[in-house]
């Protein structure tokens, strides 16, 4: 049996899972709730471009380019996303004459004799630039679906408003079907606000969600869960997961997460990603059959022992052909997946190369 584990742990750091300890295999085959934070774990770290709205005769890219301009040397997520956009759309972005950045707020760019100014409505109101009715109504649209956005203005005047969507893993919605057919009850918790994490749980097909949670409230929603009779499995990547990976009987991260995320889970996904979450019950699931075979091949040999010593007069030359007969076995079954997951390597490899 510590073989077989052994040997499992060896395939999951082959298939990039990294596995802190062997005993967390039987409690992932117990697992019947999966609890996901939202940002990091379901989202990446950047948002994208949504739409983009134009006001007062301006067009997308001019907007864009002023955006992307005024944003050039930031690195918060928000000017990533717009930067992005920008080399999408292949916009040259000239250098600017003075940049000043309100924290918190937006930003104020010099630009050929024109003031630009990038940034929240709040920011503009702080500005005392007039809001016009139209852009009102764009933000309650937003803030309704979840959305951020960013309003540039030149010259004291709107021109537009750029909408920022969070961005889902492009493997998401394939692994929550996967553990869907599993038959798991699959939660999201989020800090976010519950706009925003609606949004993301209907997109996923998602019915269960906690928004506006605080970092010490994840734990207590998993200890909830865990009182109701779930055996939960959580997965997290940042500092304010911590406690509740903790608690979990389960806890996964994501390779380059935070370092308090990567020291407290059991399991690491070192690709970065959940492409590997599935098959990570699979191996749960065949370490489990592999060792009630183990166990078989343990006990039946046992039993004829006795059995045969007690009423079929079975010799000790006998005796001993059983034992050694079930202890080859129990090898053979030990190192039977390992041999099986490397042939089928080296038959994938031969495929590629060809």
């Amino acid at each position: 049996m510590p073989i077989s584990v052994l040997n499992f742990l060896r395939i999951a750091s082959e298939n990039n899972i990294l596995i802190k300890d062997g005993r967390v295999f039987e409690s992932l085959s117990q697992v019947d709730t999966i609890v996901f934070d939202k940002t990091g774990t379901l989202t990446e770290e950047h948002p994208h471009v949504g739409k983009i709205y134009t006001f007062n005769e301006s067009n997308e890219n001019e907007l864009l380019k002023y955006a992307a301009m005024a944003e050039y040397k930031q690195v918060h997520p928000i000017a990533k996303a717009i930067l992005k956009k920008a080399h999408e759309q292949k916009l040259s972005l000239p250098k600017i004459d003075y940049a000043s950045y309100e924290v918190g707020y937006g930003i104020k760019v010099n630009y050929s004799n024109k003031l630009i100014l990038v940034g929240s409505i709040n920011f503009m109101e702080m500005e005392e630039i007039a809001i016009p009715e139209e852009m009102k109504n764009i933000k309650s649209d937003c803030d309704e679906h979840g959305y951020s956005l960013v309003i540039v203005a030149i010259d004291n005047q709107i021109k537009g408003a750029i909408e920022l969507r969070a961005t889902i893993r492009p493997e998401a919605k394939n692994i929550i079907n996967e553990l869907r057919q599993r038959n798991m009850s699959i939660y999201i918790i989020s800090g976010d606000q519950e706009s925003a994490t609606k949004q993301l749980a209907h997109e996923l097909g998602i019915k269960n969600y906690f928004a506006n949670t605080l970092p010490e409230k994840k734990a207590h929603l998993i200890e909830k869960l865990q009182k109701e009779g779930k055996y939960v499995c959580f997965i997290g990547d940042g500092i304010n997961d911590s406690i509740a990976l903790k608690k979990a009987q389960v806890s996964i991260s994501l390779h380059g997460a935070s370092a308090v995320a990567t020291d407290t889970a059991q399991i690491l996904l070192m690709d970065k990603s959940l492409n590997r979450l599935s098959q990570l019950f699979d191996l749960a699931d065949e370490l489990n059959t592999n060792l009630n075979i183990g166990m078989l091949t343990t006990t039946i040999p046992g039993i004829m022992i006795i059995g045969g010593a007690l009423f079929l007069h079975f010799g000790i030359v006998t005796s001993i052909i059983l034992s050694y007969s079930g202890l080859t076995a129990g090898m053979l079954n030990s190192m039977l997946p390992l041999l099986k997951h490397h042939s089928n390597n080296w038959e994938q490899s031969k495929i590629n190369s060809n």
